[in-house]
């Protein structure tokens, strides 16, 4: 809020009307010289006699020029008081206005310091929220560097020196151009749902397991490294997908959403209902262009993948699909980009 003019400090009456003064030194001189001017022109009258004075030969013209004599000096003499009273008067209202002047332009100066104090503030403050922002993505991004390497460590090693001999020389030789993933065996569909999920506990053996021979194939292991990424985004926030319980889609929504429907027909699968999750992700989206990227890179990769997987898949398989971390995290994002709009 803008600062209200302030009135400046009345310390020295500058605002005050001026009080009712008694006599001054003009006035008490006019007094006396009014009253020495009337006695001189009184003994003049008494020295030369009143009747010569008055009954001169002028008649009344006499009578009038001897009234102006006598009383026209104690005239003047009081205009003369009155323009010094008023000079003194003038005097002291320019010198009560100059004082006011300069309270005034100093109220203005300190008015104008406090503002300018505030507005140094102001940008101070926006200076360390940009500050702590670019920390907070510094640490997402060692987090989704940590979370990666975790990743991968869970992948098996392959090196020429870790493989046996005697598989080197019972390899059969390929032709030429032959891709490495084209020699695995495809990925059950029970480790692909299981990986999805991600390990329950550290001693989660079977959850591990799964989770390594999934990351063994690449378009599965780049959805789970993306799903990685965002959930572990998501649980700065305190948004975790054991807390959500969402209403679950029937099997056949899953697959006209695999088939490419869109709209009120597949609305059933943002079955997230937790308020305080999706208010913290759609702000999360907004303010943050990092989560807002790995979102999207997600959802990308889910919708490819749904659309492989209803193809072969069971009604039993999309059930329990639905219910992994990662189904979760995409009913999340999903709702929040209006995927199911």
């Amino acid at each position: 809020m803008a600062d209200s003019p302030q009135r400046p400090p009345n310390t020295l009456g500058v605002f005050e009307k001026p009080r009712g003064e008694g006599l001054t030194a003009v006035e008490v001189t006019a007094i006396v010289l009014s009253l020495l001017w009337l006695g001189l022109a009184a003994a003049l009258f008494l020295g030369f006699g009143a009747e010569r004075v008055f009954e001169g030969e002028g008649g009344p013209l006499w009578f009038v020029m001897v009234m102006l004599a006598v009383f026209m000096p104690v005239a003047m003499i009081w205009v003369a008081a009155t323009a010094a009273r008023s000079a003194r008067v003038m005097r002291e209202e320019s010198q009560r206005l100059q004082v006011a002047i300069d309270a005034m332009r100093k109220a203005y100066v300190t008015q104008s310091q406090n503002r300018n104090a505030v507005s140094e503030s102001s940008v101070a403050r926006k200076l360390e929220e940009i500050a702590a922002a670019q920390r907070r993505t510094d640490a997402a991004l060692a987090t989704i560097y940590s979370s990666r390497q975790m990743v991968e460590a869970v992948m098996p090693k392959k090196s020429a020196e870790a493989a046996p001999a005697a598989e080197a020389d019972a390899q059969v030789a390929l032709p030429l151009g032959t891709p490495a993933e084209e020699l695995r065996a495809p990925l059950e569909r029970n480790d692909f749902i299981r990986a999805l999920n991600f390990p329950e506990t550290a001693e989660d053996k079977d959850g591990f397991a799964a989770l390594r021979r999934a990351l063994q194939d690449r378009p599965t292991a780049q959805l789970i490294q993306a799903a990685q990424d965002v959930l572990t985004l998501m649980s700065h926030d305190g948004i975790y997908m054991d807390d959500l319980r969402p209403d679950l889609a029937r099997p056949e929504i899953w697959r006209r959403f695999a088939a490419g429907e869109r709209g009120r027909a597949v609305a059933a699968l943002g079955g997230i209902r937790d308020r305080s999750s999706l208010a913290l992700t759609a702000a999360r989206m907004k303010s943050d262009p990092i989560f807002r990227d790995a979102a999207h890179h997600f959802l990308r990769l889910f919708d490819r993948m749904i659309s492989t997987f209803a193809d072969t898949a069971t009604d039993a398989d999309l059930t329990e699909l639905s219910n992994t971390r990662t189904s979760r995290a995409f009913m999340l994002l999903g709702r929040v980009t209006g995927t199911f709009d």
